[in-house]
């Protein structure tokens, strides 16, 4: 496929990175050179110096030849990512999609206006992270998760504590096998910085980051092996008046007991307080000293989020919140190396945009039959949810005779109103909607066996 990214900043470098193990033909268009120089530093691909809203850049660029344009142009004002989508379209790029920071565009009726311009996706990448925190606020005791079929079935992530049961356990001591209806299924651990596709004698350990496919009655039963318990949040505080901070107290403050916002500028805390109402305490102070999170009551609260622009900030203030009993902390860390480190350090939960919003675009790439699909945190790989063709070679065999991609795992299925967790005799239909958990080197493998 022949991409063409406008844009070299943090989003697009990390999308190219991800695309480029897709072997597909690449093109950064960016009109800082010391931006593309960092590219060309660390991947194979072309690059053009020059304005991605130029229709003579564009065409040097190749787009009129482009399966795929996506503008994410780092510019505090994303005009320049619709103006140059729109021009790719026009040129003749088969799929456009381009970075916005308005949440006003992405409504029903307004996004109606983009499409006209041959605008195939819009997307907020402060949006996506707002969304994935607030889900986060509703399963406090996950890491991450992810909807499949409406909800049917779901993608948990949870760190093993020291006092889960599966500690030193292996996986065959999980169940009795062999299991005939399992309600879940372990697809993968996190061990590090490697991840494995658990086997039968594999051995759990302590701060493993477990990531399991489920049915949605399992989700207590699965809370019970991670060591956690349950949080009901009513009582949040939410460092960072930004978009994602903005975005997270408005939705939330809609059935919450209380919401605090702290936020450094004055002028902004002006903003939000007029914006927001009286459901949202918004508070000027500085969340880097902990006396004043203390002063704040941030103890008292169910939930902390950290979502200023600085991951260490974050980090640290979700450090300095637990440590004062807070049960729930959620940081955005933007430094991808840091994730690790957050974690390890007791964060609940991180946010990372980039991934989030490569997640969307990265679908694009794929198979039209690909619903969904999540780049997950803590983790190099992703899970795929797959609608199923008729004479798919999915659909020949049962599971365990398949020759499924080693670094892939099915994980369950959803076939009209019932929800299945895949073993080895399950035998895959058309239309089903399938969970796949794949490492980045077996995507394209599992591609084919859903064509």
């Amino acid at each position: 496929m022949k991409i063409v990214i406008a844009g070299a900043g943090e989003v697009g470098c990390h999308l190219a990175k991800m695309l480029s193990e897709g072997f597909h033909d690449l093109t950064i268009i960016d009109p800082e050179e010391s931006r593309l120089a960092t590219v060309t530093e660390t991947m194979d691909v072309l690059t053009v110096l020059g304005s991605p809203t130029s229709i003579e850049v564009q065409r040097g660029a190749g787009v009129a030849d482009a399966d795929l344009f996506v503008a994410v142009s780092p510019a505090k004002e994303q005009d320049v990512n619709l103006v140059s989508a729109a021009i790719a379209k026009r040129l003749g790029a088969k799929k456009v999609t381009a970075r916005i920071n308005n949440e006003e565009y992405l409504s029903s009726d307004n996004r109606l206006i983009f499409k006209d311009l041959g605008i195939d996706l819009l997307f907020c990448p402060e949006k996506i992270a707002a969304s994935e925190i607030y889900g986060l606020l509703h399963q406090s005791e996950m890491s991450e998760f992810m909807d499949f079929a409406r909800g049917k079935l779901q993608l948990l992530s949870f760190k093993l504590n020291e006092n889960s049961p599966l500690v030193d356990k292996t996986v065959v001591d999980m169940y009795d096998y062999p299991v005939i209806d399992p309600s879940f299924k372990i697809v993968a651990i996190t061990r590090g910085d490697e991840t494995i596709i658990p086997q039968k004698e594999t051995i759990f350990k302590a701060q493993d980051l477990i990531f399991v496919i489920a049915r949605q009655d399992a989700v207590a039963k699965i809370t019970a092996m991670s060591g956690r318990q349950d949080i009901n949040i009513r009582r949040i505080v939410i460092l960072g008046g930004g978009r994602i901070g903005e975005i997270v107290a408005r939705e939330f403050s809609r059935h919450a007991d209380f919401v605090k916002i702290i936020e450094l500028n004055k002028a902004r805390c002006a903003a939000l307080a007029e914006r927001l109402g009286d459901k949202v305490m918004v508070v000027n102070g500085d969340g880097r000293n902990s006396d004043f999170l203390y002063e704040e009551d941030v103890r008292t609260c169910d939930a902390f989020v950290a979502v200023t622009s600085s991951s260490e900030t974050n980090i640290m203030a979700c450090v300095a919140a637990r440590k004062m009993g807070v049960p729930k902390t959620i940081a955005e860390v933007e430094n991808i190396e840091y994730i690790s480190l957050a974690e390890e350090m007791g964060i609940d939960s991180v946010i990372n945009k980039k991934l989030s919003t490569a997640s969307r675009i990265f679908r694009l790439t794929l198979s039209d039959k690909v619903r969904t699909i999540k780049c997950l945190n803590g983790s190099d790989a992703d899970v795929i949810e797959y609608i199923v063709n008729p004479d798919s070679p999915i659909t020949k065999a049962p599971i365990r005779d398949l020759r499924f991609p080693k670094g892939a795992v099915i994980g369950g299925l959803v076939r009209g109103g019932e929800t299945i967790i895949a073993v080895g005799d399950t035998l895959i239909k058309p239309y089903d909607r399938v969970a796949v958990f794949a490492l980045p080197e077996a995507v394209k493998k599992v591609e084919k066996f859903f064509t």
